[in-house]
């Protein structure tokens, strides 16, 4: 089953080479969406895919890239989207 989930990840997630690391585990996952900083400090990820890997991704999602420090991650599952690809914006 195909779902979408948006998740918002909150604690040293920027700087710390996070976005590049979801975009990494997204497309070995065949995951479609994006990963964006937010202004208010925190990582916005929308994971579009086979239900199974994108439980994966946001399950990774909790201990994040090498030298980020996740504190939060709320997800939820939202409306499907298509995209071509995973890209950080």
């Amino acid at each position: 089953m195909r779902v979408c989930c948006l998740a918002k990840v909150t604690g040293k997630v920027q700087g710390v080479y996070f976005r590049a690391s979801t975009q990494e585990q997204a497309i070995d996952l065949a995951i479609s969406g994006y990963v964006k900083n937010l202004s208010d400090g925190s990582v916005e990820v929308l994971a579009c895919g086979d239900r199974d890997n994108v439980d994966k991704l946001t399950a990774w999602l909790e201990t994040g890239s090498e030298y980020s420090q996740v504190e939060n991650v709320e997800v939820k599952e939202v409306e499907w989207q298509d995209f071509n690809h995973f890209s950080i914006v």
